[in-house]
Protein backbone atom coordinates (compact mmCIF):
# COMPACT_ATOMS: atom_id res chain seq x y z
CA UNK A 1 0.00 0.00 0.00
CA UNK A 2 1.03 3.61 -0.67
CA UNK A 3 -0.19 6.49 1.45
CA UNK A 4 -0.14 10.07 0.14
CA UNK A 5 -0.45 12.44 3.09
CA UNK A 6 -1.50 16.08 3.31
CA UNK A 7 -2.52 16.60 -0.32
CA UNK A 8 -4.45 19.46 -1.84
CA UNK A 9 -6.66 17.30 -4.02
CA UNK A 10 -7.86 18.74 -7.33
CA UNK A 11 -10.43 17.20 -9.64
CA UNK A 12 -11.32 18.60 -13.03
CA UNK A 13 -14.84 17.43 -13.86
CA UNK A 14 -16.76 18.26 -11.82
CA UNK A 15 -14.14 20.62 -10.40
CA UNK A 16 -13.23 20.37 -6.73
CA UNK A 17 -10.50 21.47 -4.34
CA UNK A 18 -10.01 19.59 -1.08
CA UNK A 19 -7.09 20.58 1.16
CA UNK A 20 -5.41 18.43 3.83
CA UNK A 21 -6.46 15.14 2.24
CA UNK A 22 -4.90 11.70 2.64
CA UNK A 23 -5.09 9.13 -0.17
CA UNK A 24 -4.49 5.45 0.51
CA UNK A 25 -3.70 3.23 -2.48
CA UNK A 26 -4.06 -0.54 -2.44
CA UNK A 27 -2.69 -2.25 -5.52
CA UNK A 28 -3.89 -0.36 -8.56
CA UNK A 29 -6.88 1.24 -6.85
CA UNK A 30 -7.57 4.07 -4.43
CA UNK A 31 -8.70 2.38 -1.21
CA UNK A 32 -9.58 5.35 0.98
CA UNK A 33 -9.66 9.14 0.79
CA UNK A 34 -10.15 11.56 3.64
CA UNK A 35 -8.54 13.69 6.30
CA UNK A 36 -8.30 10.66 8.59
CA UNK A 37 -6.93 8.09 6.16
CA UNK A 38 -3.31 8.65 7.21
CA UNK A 39 -4.11 8.39 10.90
CA UNK A 40 -6.13 5.22 10.40
CA UNK A 41 -3.32 3.62 8.40
CA UNK A 42 -0.74 4.60 11.03
CA UNK A 43 -2.89 3.24 13.83
CA UNK A 44 -3.30 -0.01 11.91
CA UNK A 45 0.46 -0.25 11.43
CA UNK A 46 1.12 0.42 15.12
CA UNK A 47 -1.39 -2.21 16.22
CA UNK A 48 -0.02 -4.77 13.76
CA UNK A 49 3.49 -4.03 14.97
CA UNK A 50 2.45 -4.67 18.57
CA UNK A 51 0.94 -8.01 17.55
CA UNK A 52 -2.57 -6.98 18.59
CA UNK A 53 -4.37 -7.87 15.38
CA UNK A 54 -6.09 -5.44 13.07
CA UNK A 55 -8.24 -2.40 13.61
CA UNK A 56 -9.88 0.38 11.66
CA UNK A 57 -11.98 0.28 8.52
CA UNK A 58 -11.58 -2.76 6.30
CA UNK A 59 -10.32 -0.55 3.46
CA UNK A 60 -7.38 0.68 5.57
CA UNK A 61 -4.22 -1.35 5.83
CA UNK A 62 -0.58 -0.87 6.62
CA UNK A 63 1.15 1.49 4.18
CA UNK A 64 4.39 0.18 2.68
CA UNK A 65 5.36 3.65 1.50
CA UNK A 66 4.31 7.06 2.75
CA UNK A 67 4.57 10.14 0.53
CA UNK A 68 4.18 13.44 2.32
CA UNK A 69 2.69 15.75 -0.29
CA UNK A 70 3.31 18.73 2.01
CA UNK A 71 0.17 20.46 0.81
CA UNK A 72 1.12 20.11 -2.86
CA UNK A 73 -1.62 19.79 -5.46
CA UNK A 74 -2.53 16.20 -6.33
CA UNK A 75 -4.82 15.39 -9.25
CA UNK A 76 -5.97 12.45 -11.39
CA UNK A 77 -3.63 11.51 -14.22
CA UNK A 78 -4.08 13.29 -17.55
CA UNK A 79 -5.07 11.45 -20.74
CA UNK A 80 -3.82 12.14 -24.27
CA UNK A 81 -6.65 10.70 -26.33
CA UNK A 82 -4.96 10.64 -29.76
CA UNK A 83 -1.22 10.35 -30.43
CA UNK A 84 1.19 8.93 -33.03
CA UNK A 85 4.18 7.32 -31.34
CA UNK A 86 5.93 6.63 -34.64
CA UNK A 87 6.49 10.42 -34.82
CA UNK A 88 8.61 10.57 -31.67
CA UNK A 89 11.89 10.75 -33.61
CA UNK A 90 10.72 13.49 -35.99
CA UNK A 91 11.76 16.28 -33.63
CA UNK A 92 14.30 18.53 -35.38
CA UNK A 93 14.24 16.35 -38.47
CA UNK A 94 16.91 17.23 -41.06
CA UNK A 95 15.80 14.93 -43.87
CA UNK A 96 14.83 16.82 -47.01
CA UNK A 97 11.07 17.18 -46.94
CA UNK A 98 10.30 19.19 -50.05
CA UNK A 99 7.46 21.60 -50.70
CA UNK A 100 4.39 21.27 -48.49
CA UNK A 101 1.86 23.81 -49.81
CA UNK A 102 -1.16 21.77 -48.72
CA UNK A 103 -2.17 18.95 -46.39
CA UNK A 104 -1.80 16.14 -48.91
CA UNK A 105 1.75 17.23 -49.74
CA UNK A 106 2.56 17.31 -46.02
CA UNK A 107 1.37 13.72 -45.74
CA UNK A 108 3.19 12.53 -48.86
CA UNK A 109 6.47 14.38 -48.32
CA UNK A 110 6.80 13.98 -44.55
CA UNK A 111 4.55 11.62 -42.62
CA UNK A 112 4.05 8.94 -45.26
CA UNK A 113 7.83 8.80 -45.71
CA UNK A 114 8.69 8.70 -42.02
CA UNK A 115 6.18 5.93 -41.34
CA UNK A 116 7.56 3.89 -44.28
CA UNK A 117 11.08 4.35 -42.89
CA UNK A 118 10.14 3.08 -39.43
CA UNK A 119 11.48 -0.30 -38.35
CA UNK A 120 11.33 -2.27 -35.10
CA UNK A 121 14.25 -0.51 -33.42
CA UNK A 122 13.22 3.01 -34.36
CA UNK A 123 9.61 2.37 -33.37
CA UNK A 124 10.64 1.06 -29.94
CA UNK A 125 13.00 4.00 -29.39
CA UNK A 126 10.30 6.42 -30.50
CA UNK A 127 7.79 4.82 -28.13
CA UNK A 128 10.16 5.12 -25.18
CA UNK A 129 10.84 8.81 -25.88
CA UNK A 130 7.13 9.58 -26.21
CA UNK A 131 6.35 7.79 -22.96
CA UNK A 132 9.08 9.57 -21.00
CA UNK A 133 7.81 12.90 -22.32
CA UNK A 134 4.25 12.04 -21.36
CA UNK A 135 5.04 11.02 -17.79
CA UNK A 136 7.13 14.16 -17.22
CA UNK A 137 4.06 16.16 -18.28
CA UNK A 138 1.70 14.38 -15.88
CA UNK A 139 0.11 12.35 -18.67
CA UNK A 140 -0.57 8.88 -17.29
CA UNK A 141 -2.45 7.38 -20.26
CA UNK A 142 -2.01 7.70 -24.02
CA UNK A 143 -4.21 6.43 -26.85
CA UNK A 144 -1.78 5.72 -29.70
CA UNK A 145 -2.40 5.25 -33.44
CA UNK A 146 0.48 3.54 -35.24
CA UNK A 147 1.61 3.48 -38.87
CA UNK A 148 4.74 1.58 -39.98
CA UNK A 149 4.09 0.04 -43.43
CA UNK A 150 7.54 -1.59 -43.60
CA UNK A 151 7.01 -3.14 -40.17
CA UNK A 152 3.39 -4.18 -39.74
CA UNK A 153 3.45 -7.59 -38.10
CA UNK A 154 4.61 -7.29 -34.50
CA UNK A 155 4.59 -3.48 -34.49
CA UNK A 156 1.92 -3.25 -31.80
CA UNK A 157 3.81 -5.62 -29.50
CA UNK A 158 6.87 -3.40 -29.94
CA UNK A 159 4.91 -0.36 -28.85
CA UNK A 160 3.42 -2.27 -25.93
CA UNK A 161 6.95 -3.07 -24.71
CA UNK A 162 7.80 0.64 -24.72
CA UNK A 163 4.76 1.37 -22.56
CA UNK A 164 5.62 -1.43 -20.17
CA UNK A 165 9.20 -0.23 -19.80
CA UNK A 166 8.07 3.20 -18.62
CA UNK A 167 5.01 1.95 -16.74
CA UNK A 168 2.45 4.21 -18.41
CA UNK A 169 -1.13 3.22 -19.25
CA UNK A 170 -2.07 3.11 -22.90
CA UNK A 171 -3.70 1.63 -25.95
CA UNK A 172 -2.63 1.36 -29.55
CA UNK A 173 -3.80 0.15 -32.95
CA UNK A 174 -2.48 -0.24 -36.47
CA UNK A 175 -3.47 2.36 -39.06
CA UNK A 176 -5.11 0.35 -41.86
CA UNK A 177 -4.77 1.96 -45.28
CA UNK A 178 -4.71 1.04 -48.97
CA UNK A 179 -1.78 3.40 -49.68
CA UNK A 180 0.53 0.42 -50.28
CA UNK A 181 -1.93 -1.97 -51.86
CA UNK A 182 -4.56 -4.48 -50.86
CA UNK A 183 -2.17 -6.98 -49.28
CA UNK A 184 -0.73 -4.47 -46.82
CA UNK A 185 -4.20 -3.12 -46.11
CA UNK A 186 -5.40 -6.55 -45.03
CA UNK A 187 -2.12 -7.19 -43.17
CA UNK A 188 -2.86 -4.09 -41.12
CA UNK A 189 -6.29 -5.43 -40.22
CA UNK A 190 -4.73 -8.75 -39.23
CA UNK A 191 -2.16 -7.04 -37.00
CA UNK A 192 -4.99 -5.35 -35.12
CA UNK A 193 -6.87 -8.63 -34.72
CA UNK A 194 -3.82 -10.66 -33.70
CA UNK A 195 -2.79 -8.08 -31.12
CA UNK A 196 -6.28 -7.99 -29.61
CA UNK A 197 -6.24 -11.78 -29.39
CA UNK A 198 -2.90 -11.69 -27.58
CA UNK A 199 -4.29 -9.24 -25.05
CA UNK A 200 -7.33 -11.48 -24.56
CA UNK A 201 -5.01 -14.44 -23.96
CA UNK A 202 -3.18 -12.45 -21.28
CA UNK A 203 -6.49 -11.72 -19.60
CA UNK A 204 -7.48 -15.37 -19.76
CA UNK A 205 -4.29 -16.58 -18.06
CA UNK A 206 -4.20 -13.66 -15.58
CA UNK A 207 -0.93 -12.26 -16.97
CA UNK A 208 -2.51 -9.01 -18.21
CA UNK A 209 -1.08 -5.97 -16.44
CA UNK A 210 -4.36 -4.08 -16.70
CA UNK A 211 -2.46 -1.15 -18.20
CA UNK A 212 -2.68 -1.79 -21.94
CA UNK A 213 -5.51 -2.15 -24.44
CA UNK A 214 -6.15 -1.67 -28.14
CA UNK A 215 -8.46 -0.43 -30.85
CA UNK A 216 -8.95 -1.34 -34.49
CA UNK A 217 -7.22 1.44 -36.40
CA UNK A 218 -7.69 3.02 -39.79
CA UNK A 219 -5.95 5.93 -41.46
CA UNK A 220 -8.81 7.95 -42.97
CA UNK A 221 -11.86 7.31 -45.16
CA UNK A 222 -10.02 8.68 -48.21
CA UNK A 223 -7.49 5.79 -48.05
CA UNK A 224 -10.00 3.10 -47.10
CA UNK A 225 -12.09 1.53 -49.86
CA UNK A 226 -15.27 -0.29 -48.98
CA UNK A 227 -13.37 -3.57 -48.74
CA UNK A 228 -11.10 -2.00 -46.13
CA UNK A 229 -13.98 -0.66 -44.07
CA UNK A 230 -15.72 -4.01 -44.28
CA UNK A 231 -12.58 -5.79 -43.03
CA UNK A 232 -12.24 -3.27 -40.20
CA UNK A 233 -15.91 -3.74 -39.28
CA UNK A 234 -15.38 -7.50 -39.13
CA UNK A 235 -12.35 -6.97 -36.89
CA UNK A 236 -14.32 -4.68 -34.58
CA UNK A 237 -17.07 -7.28 -34.22
CA UNK A 238 -14.61 -10.17 -33.78
CA UNK A 239 -12.46 -8.49 -31.12
CA UNK A 240 -15.05 -6.38 -29.32
CA UNK A 241 -12.82 -3.33 -29.66
CA UNK A 242 -13.65 0.10 -31.02
CA UNK A 243 -12.58 1.90 -34.18
CA UNK A 244 -9.85 4.60 -34.04
CA UNK A 245 -9.84 6.70 -37.23
CA UNK A 246 -9.03 10.16 -38.62
CA UNK A 247 -12.00 11.84 -40.29
CA UNK A 248 -12.40 15.12 -42.17
CA UNK A 249 -8.99 16.39 -41.06
CA UNK A 250 -8.83 18.21 -44.36
CA UNK A 251 -11.53 19.17 -46.84
CA UNK A 252 -9.99 16.67 -49.28
CA UNK A 253 -11.32 13.77 -47.19
CA UNK A 254 -14.86 15.10 -47.56
CA UNK A 255 -14.53 15.82 -51.29
CA UNK A 256 -13.07 12.36 -51.90
CA UNK A 257 -15.98 10.73 -50.09
CA UNK A 258 -18.49 12.70 -52.17
CA UNK A 259 -16.69 11.98 -55.45
CA UNK A 260 -15.93 8.29 -55.01
CA UNK A 261 -18.71 7.08 -52.71
CA UNK A 262 -21.45 9.68 -53.18
CA UNK A 263 -21.73 10.04 -49.43
CA UNK A 264 -20.74 12.15 -46.46
CA UNK A 265 -18.11 10.49 -44.30
CA UNK A 266 -20.10 9.72 -41.16
CA UNK A 267 -23.07 8.07 -42.96
CA UNK A 268 -20.54 5.94 -44.84
CA UNK A 269 -19.03 4.75 -41.55
CA UNK A 270 -22.54 4.14 -40.23
CA UNK A 271 -23.34 1.84 -43.15
CA UNK A 272 -20.54 -0.45 -42.00
CA UNK A 273 -21.68 -0.38 -38.36
CA UNK A 274 -18.56 1.47 -37.22
CA UNK A 275 -20.16 4.06 -34.95
CA UNK A 276 -20.39 2.98 -31.31
CA UNK A 277 -19.52 4.25 -27.82
CA UNK A 278 -16.06 2.72 -28.26
CA UNK A 279 -15.37 4.58 -31.50
CA UNK A 280 -12.73 7.33 -31.44
CA UNK A 281 -12.66 9.77 -34.36
CA UNK A 282 -9.90 12.36 -34.62
CA UNK A 283 -10.20 15.91 -36.00
CA UNK A 284 -13.63 16.08 -37.70
CA UNK A 285 -12.96 19.65 -38.85
CA UNK A 286 -15.18 19.45 -41.93
CA UNK A 287 -18.07 17.36 -40.64
CA UNK A 288 -21.46 19.02 -41.02
CA UNK A 289 -24.18 19.48 -38.40
CA UNK A 290 -26.07 16.33 -39.43
CA UNK A 291 -22.91 14.26 -39.10
CA UNK A 292 -22.21 15.69 -35.65
CA UNK A 293 -25.77 14.85 -34.63
CA UNK A 294 -25.32 11.25 -35.80
CA UNK A 295 -22.07 10.91 -33.85
CA UNK A 296 -23.83 12.23 -30.76
CA UNK A 297 -26.69 9.80 -31.28
CA UNK A 298 -24.20 6.90 -31.47
CA UNK A 299 -22.31 8.19 -28.39
CA UNK A 300 -19.03 8.45 -30.35
CA UNK A 301 -15.99 10.37 -29.10
CA UNK A 302 -14.34 13.09 -31.19
CA UNK A 303 -10.76 14.03 -30.30
CA UNK A 304 -9.64 17.60 -31.00
CA UNK A 305 -5.95 18.13 -31.83
CA UNK A 306 -5.41 21.88 -31.84
CA UNK A 307 -1.64 22.11 -32.36
CA UNK A 308 -1.61 19.58 -35.18
CA UNK A 309 -4.45 21.33 -36.96
CA UNK A 310 -2.58 24.64 -36.78
CA UNK A 311 0.73 23.06 -37.78
CA UNK A 312 -0.84 21.45 -40.86
CA UNK A 313 -2.91 24.51 -41.71
CA UNK A 314 -6.05 22.45 -42.16
CA UNK A 315 -8.48 24.90 -40.59
CA UNK A 316 -10.47 25.22 -37.37
CA UNK A 317 -13.28 23.07 -36.02
CA UNK A 318 -15.97 25.59 -35.14
CA UNK A 319 -18.44 22.85 -34.15
CA UNK A 320 -16.61 21.74 -30.99
CA UNK A 321 -19.38 22.99 -28.64
CA UNK A 322 -21.89 20.79 -30.49
CA UNK A 323 -20.26 17.49 -29.52
CA UNK A 324 -21.64 15.31 -26.77
CA UNK A 325 -18.27 13.57 -26.29
CA UNK A 326 -15.17 15.67 -26.88
CA UNK A 327 -11.64 14.86 -25.74
CA UNK A 328 -8.19 16.31 -26.46
CA UNK A 329 -5.20 14.74 -28.17
CA UNK A 330 -1.91 15.83 -29.71
CA UNK A 331 -1.90 13.91 -33.03
CA UNK A 332 1.79 13.13 -32.54
CA UNK A 333 2.99 16.47 -31.16
CA UNK A 334 4.06 15.09 -27.78
CA UNK A 335 2.28 14.14 -24.58
CA UNK A 336 2.21 17.57 -22.92
CA UNK A 337 -1.50 18.16 -22.51
CA UNK A 338 -1.02 21.37 -20.54
CA UNK A 339 0.36 22.93 -23.71
CA UNK A 340 -2.27 21.22 -25.86
CA UNK A 341 -5.14 22.60 -23.79
CA UNK A 342 -3.70 26.12 -23.85
CA UNK A 343 -3.44 26.05 -27.64
CA UNK A 344 -6.95 24.64 -27.93
CA UNK A 345 -8.32 27.41 -25.73
CA UNK A 346 -6.42 30.32 -27.28
CA UNK A 347 -7.16 29.23 -30.84
CA UNK A 348 -10.83 28.92 -29.94
CA UNK A 349 -10.90 32.45 -28.51
CA UNK A 350 -8.99 33.71 -31.54
CA UNK A 351 -11.92 32.53 -33.67
CA UNK A 352 -14.32 34.29 -31.24
CA UNK A 353 -15.59 30.98 -29.95
CA UNK A 354 -17.94 30.94 -26.92
CA UNK A 355 -16.05 28.51 -24.70
CA UNK A 356 -13.98 29.33 -21.63
CA UNK A 357 -11.09 27.46 -19.94
CA UNK A 358 -13.43 25.22 -17.94
CA UNK A 359 -14.99 23.88 -21.16
CA UNK A 360 -11.60 22.73 -22.44
CA UNK A 361 -10.59 21.34 -19.06
CA UNK A 362 -13.80 19.29 -19.13
CA UNK A 363 -12.81 17.99 -22.59
CA UNK A 364 -9.38 17.04 -21.27
CA UNK A 365 -10.92 15.23 -18.31
CA UNK A 366 -13.24 13.36 -20.69
CA UNK A 367 -10.29 11.26 -21.78
CA UNK A 368 -10.93 9.28 -18.61
CA UNK A 369 -14.32 8.23 -19.99
CA UNK A 370 -12.52 6.80 -23.01
CA UNK A 371 -10.39 4.79 -20.58
CA UNK A 372 -13.49 3.54 -18.77
CA UNK A 373 -15.01 2.38 -22.05
CA UNK A 374 -11.87 0.46 -22.97
CA UNK A 375 -10.38 -0.73 -19.69
CA UNK A 376 -13.43 -0.99 -17.47
CA UNK A 377 -13.15 0.37 -13.95
CA UNK A 378 -13.28 3.98 -12.86
CA UNK A 379 -10.90 6.76 -13.86
CA UNK A 380 -10.44 10.48 -13.33
CA UNK A 381 -11.35 11.07 -9.69
CA UNK A 382 -9.61 10.88 -6.33
CA UNK A 383 -12.17 8.64 -4.69
CA UNK A 384 -12.20 5.14 -3.27
CA UNK A 385 -12.63 2.56 -6.02
CA UNK A 386 -11.03 4.68 -8.73
CA UNK A 387 -7.85 3.75 -10.55
CA UNK A 388 -4.72 5.06 -8.83
CA UNK A 389 -3.40 7.09 -11.78
CA UNK A 390 -2.26 10.14 -9.83
CA UNK A 391 -0.02 13.19 -10.27
CA UNK A 392 1.69 15.09 -7.45
CA UNK A 393 2.68 18.58 -8.59
CA UNK A 394 4.53 21.68 -7.39
CA UNK A 395 2.11 24.55 -7.86
CA UNK A 396 1.92 27.30 -5.28
CA UNK A 397 -1.04 29.39 -6.48
CA UNK A 398 -0.51 33.15 -6.28
CA UNK A 399 -4.27 33.64 -6.06
CA UNK A 400 -6.95 31.54 -4.34
CA UNK A 401 -7.36 28.07 -5.86
CA UNK A 402 -11.08 27.33 -5.96
CA UNK A 403 -13.35 24.84 -7.75
CA UNK A 404 -14.66 27.58 -10.00
CA UNK A 405 -11.21 28.74 -11.13
CA UNK A 406 -9.14 25.53 -11.46
CA UNK A 407 -9.36 25.83 -15.25
CA UNK A 408 -8.10 29.41 -15.11
CA UNK A 409 -5.08 28.27 -13.11
CA UNK A 410 -4.55 25.41 -15.58
CA UNK A 411 -4.52 27.72 -18.62
CA UNK A 412 -2.81 30.80 -17.19
CA UNK A 413 -0.59 29.44 -14.42
CA UNK A 414 0.19 25.72 -14.59
CA UNK A 415 2.37 23.92 -17.10
CA UNK A 416 4.01 20.52 -17.46
CA UNK A 417 7.00 21.58 -15.37
CA UNK A 418 4.95 21.36 -12.18
CA UNK A 419 4.90 17.53 -12.40
CA UNK A 420 6.85 16.14 -9.44
CA UNK A 421 5.78 12.51 -8.99
CA UNK A 422 3.48 10.20 -10.94
CA UNK A 423 1.68 6.99 -10.06
CA UNK A 424 0.11 4.75 -12.71
CA UNK A 425 -2.04 1.85 -11.62
CA UNK A 426 -0.81 2.40 -8.07
CA UNK A 427 2.86 2.11 -9.04
CA UNK A 428 5.24 5.03 -8.52
CA UNK A 429 6.78 5.44 -11.99
CA UNK A 430 8.27 8.93 -11.51
CA UNK A 431 9.37 10.18 -8.10
CA UNK A 432 10.77 13.61 -7.30
CA UNK A 433 11.38 14.16 -11.03
CA UNK A 434 13.37 10.95 -11.44
CA UNK A 435 12.57 7.71 -13.25
CA UNK A 436 13.51 4.42 -11.55
CA UNK A 437 15.94 3.66 -14.40
CA UNK A 438 18.66 5.51 -16.31
CA UNK A 439 17.24 7.49 -19.22
CA UNK A 440 20.63 8.46 -20.62
CA UNK A 441 21.07 5.26 -22.60
CA UNK A 442 17.49 5.52 -23.89
CA UNK A 443 18.15 8.98 -25.33
CA UNK A 444 21.53 7.96 -26.73
CA UNK A 445 19.92 5.03 -28.54
CA UNK A 446 17.05 7.26 -29.73
CA UNK A 447 19.48 9.73 -31.31
CA UNK A 448 21.18 6.92 -33.20
CA UNK A 449 17.85 5.53 -34.37
CA UNK A 450 16.69 9.00 -35.44
CA UNK A 451 19.78 9.46 -37.63
CA UNK A 452 19.19 6.10 -39.29
CA UNK A 453 15.46 6.79 -39.68
CA UNK A 454 16.16 10.12 -41.39
CA UNK A 455 18.70 8.47 -43.70
CA UNK A 456 16.14 5.86 -44.74
CA UNK A 457 13.64 8.63 -45.39
CA UNK A 458 16.03 10.26 -47.85
CA UNK A 459 15.86 7.13 -50.00
CA UNK A 460 12.06 7.06 -50.07
CA UNK A 461 10.36 9.00 -52.83
CA UNK A 462 7.03 10.69 -52.04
Amino acid sequence: MILIRNATALEFDPPSVRPNLDILIDGGTIAAVGSGAAMAAEERAAIDGAGQGSAGPAAIGKADKVIDAGGRVVFPGIVCSHHHYYSGLARGITAAIGATPDFISILKNLWWRIDRAADEQSLYASGLVCNLDAIRAGTTAVIDHNASPSFIRGSLDTLKRSFEKVGIRGATCYEVTDRHGRRDMLAGVQENVDFARRLDAEKADNSWSGLFECHIGGHAPCTLPDEGLEAIADAVRETGRGLHLHVAEDAFDVSHSHLVYGSDIVPRLERFGLLSPRTILAHGIYLDADEVALLNERDVFLVHNARSNMNNGVGYNSRLPQYRNLALGSDGIGGDMFTELKHAYFKHKDTRGPWWPQDFLKALAAGNRILERNFGGKFGRLEAGYSADIVIADYDPPTPLLPENIAGHFVFGMDASITRSVLVGGKLVYEDREFPFDTGEIYHHAREQARRLWQRMEAIKP
